[in-house]
C-alpha cells in the first residue's frame, strides 16, 4: 500500500407466530445494541432485561430471529433497573482500550459514544481520558480485563483473560508464542476450546514480534527464522541470504556434514541479518537499501510464525470490516489485490502483511483506533488497513478517492490528482468489489 504507502450467524429461538409477525414501533425509551460474535436473541435479551418476543418484534426479525454481526438492534427499556442503566455514565480509557472496545463493553455504540463526547468522526481516545457512556447495560465481565491485543513482553509467566472473539491462535499471536506453548501449559487437550473469561497462562519470556523500520537490528530483533530448503540450495547460500554463517546454522541444527542438505528439510536459522527475501524494486521503483534491509526483516519474521491461511485471512477480513462499519466488499477487495489476502506478503517498500500496510501508516492507524497495532499480527495488520480505509472514506469522500489514497496516498492524490498506475489499481479495486458482493 502507497501510503505505500461474519460470517453471518443465524440463530434461533422458540416464539410464537404472533410475536414473529408483530409489527411494533420503536419505544420512547430504547438504545442502540451492535451484534457482537456469538450472540444470540435471547442471551442479548437476558443481557438487557427485554423478552426475545419484544426485541424480534421491535427490531422487525423474522420468525427464526436472525441476526448478523454488526447489525444494530433497537433494545426497549422502561423498567426502573433498565432506566438506571440507560443512564449516562463515566469510563477513564486505560491502556490498550480502543472506542470499539469500551462501547461493546458497556453496550452501546461506537456511533453515541461520539456523539456523547463530541468526537466527530474521530476514534481517537488517550490514556487516562474521561468518557460520558451513554445508556448502555453496564460494562461486562470482559470490561474488567485487558483490551489490548498487543501484549508486553514478560520474563515470567503472565496470566491473559480470554476475550470475546478470541482463539488460541490469536492469543500466541499476541505473545509471540506458539499455540503447542500454550496448550501444553493450561492443559488445554482442544486448542479449538476456549471460553469466553478463561484465564490463561502464558509462557515465561513471550513477546509480541518487532516490527522492523530500519536496517538497524538490535538485541531484541535477532531473529531465529525458519527456512524450507528448495531445490538448489546449498548451507552457503541460505547462510548468506539470511545474514549469518555457515557453522551456526549447522550447530542450530546439529547437522554432522553441512554439505547435505534436502529439499523439504525445515531448518532453524540463527539469529542474522536476512537478504534476498524481498526484492529492491516493485513497478518499476527501487527502494532505499535502509527500507529494503527492513523489509527482509519482517519478511524472515513473519516466514518464522505461524500465520492463518488465505481462507483465514479472507474471513478476518470479512469480520474486522463488520465490526468497524466499512464494506466487507470493499475490504475482501483491497486485501486481495494487495496481497491475495497473503498474510505473509512484505513489499520492497516494507508495505506489511495482508493489507500492505508500512509501519508509517501502522502509526496513523494506531492512532486512530487509540492503541498500538503491530503489523506482523494478522489481527492488528487487518484492523490497521481497515481503519485506514474507513478514515479515507470520512465525510463523504468518494470511493474511488479512498482506493486511490490507499494505493498512492490520500496527500498526493489531493495535491497531485490519481497518477497512472493508481488509475489502474482503483479500476482493479472497483472489479473486486463488486465480485466480492
Amino acid at each position: 500500500m502507497d501510503l505505500k504507502t461474519a460470517s453471518i450467524r443465524t440463530v434461533s429461538t422458540s416464539l410464537t407466530a404472533t410475536a414473529a409477525l408483530a409489527l411494533v414501533a420503536a419505544p420512547a425509551h430504547a438504545q442502540d445494541y451492535v451484534v457482537q460474535p456469538g450472540d444470540t436473541v435471547s442471551a442479548i435479551a437476558q443481557g438487557h432485561g427485554a423478552s426475545v418476543s419484544t426485541i424480534v418484534a421491535t427490531n422487525r426479525l423474522d420468525a427464526r430471529a436472525t441476526i448478523f454481526v454488526g447489525q444494530h438492534l433497537t433494545l426497549p427499556t422502561g423498567s426502573a433497573t433498565q432506566a438506571a442503566a440507560s443512564a449516562p455514565k463515566t469510563y477513564v480509557v486505560a491502556k490498550g482500550d480502543t472506542l470499539w472496545a469500551i462501547a461493546n463493553n458497556f453496550h452501546t455504540s461506537v456511533a453515541a459514544v461520539q456523539l456523547a463526547n463530541g468526537m466527530a468522526d474521530s476514534t481517537l481516545i488517550r490514556i487516562g481520558e474521561i468518557l460520558s457512556i451513554p445508556g448502555g447495560a453496564g460494562a461486562s465481565a470482559a470490561a474488567t480485563a485487558t483490551t489490548s491485543s498487543a501484549a508486553p513482553s514478560s520474563t515470567a509467566a503472565s496470566t491473559y483473560v480470554v476475550q470475546s472473539g478470541d482463539t488460541l491462535w490469536s492469543i500466541a499471536q499476541k505473545f509471540g508464542t506458539s499455540v503447542a506453548s500454550v496448550a501444553q501449559l493450561n492443559g488445554v487437550a482442544n486448542p479449538s476450546l476456549i471460553r469466553v473469561n478463561q484465564p490463561l497462562t502464558i509462557p515465561a519470556g513471550a513477546t509480541a514480534p518487532v516490527v522492523s523500520t530500519t536496517a538497524s537490528i538490535s538485541a531484541s530483533q535477532t531473529l531465529s527464522s525458519t527456512h524450507i530448503v528448495v531445490k538448489g540450495d546449498t548451507l552457503s547460500s541460505i547462510a548468506s541470504r539470511f545474514g549469518t554463517s555457515v557453522s551456526a546454522i549447522a550447530s542450530a541444527n546439529a547437522l554432522a556434514n553441512p554439505s547435505i542438505i534436502r529439499t523439504g528439510q525445515s531448518l532453524t536459522i540463527p539469529g542474522g541479518t536476512p537478504t534476498g527475501l524481498v526484492g529492491a524494486t516493485f513497478l518499476g521503483r527501487t527502494y532505499p537499501a535502509e527500507v529494503v534491509a527492513a523489509a527482509n526483516v519482517n519478511k524472515a519474521t513473519l516466514n518464522a510464525m505461524d500465520v492463518p491461511s488465505r481462507v483465514q485471512m479472507q474471513q478476518l477480513v470479512i469480520d474486522t470490516a463488520n465490526a468497524m462499519g466499512v464494506d466487507t466488499a470493499l475490504a475482501q477487495a483491497i486485501a486481495y489485490q494487495e496481497s491475495g489476502f497473503n498474510m505473509r506478503a512484505v513489499s520492497p517498500a516494507n508495505a506489511i502483511g495482508c493489507m500492505q500496510v508500512i509501519p508509517t501508516s501502522g502509526e496513523w492507524a494506531s492512532g486512530l483506533v487509540g492503541r498500538d497495532l503491530n503489523l506482523l499480527i494478522a489481527q492488528d495488520n487487518v484492523i490497521a488497513g481497515v481503519a485506514i480505509l474507513k478514515q479515507l472514506q470520512r465525510k463523504g469522500t468518494p470511493v474511488e478517492t479512498a482506493i486511490a489514497g490507499y494505493y498512492q496516498g490520500e496527500r498526493s492524490v489531493r495535491e497531485r490528482g490519481l497518477n497512472p498506475d493508481t488509475k489502474n489499481y482503483v479500476a482493479s479495486v472497483a472489479a473486486l468489489t463488486k465480485r466480492f458482493k
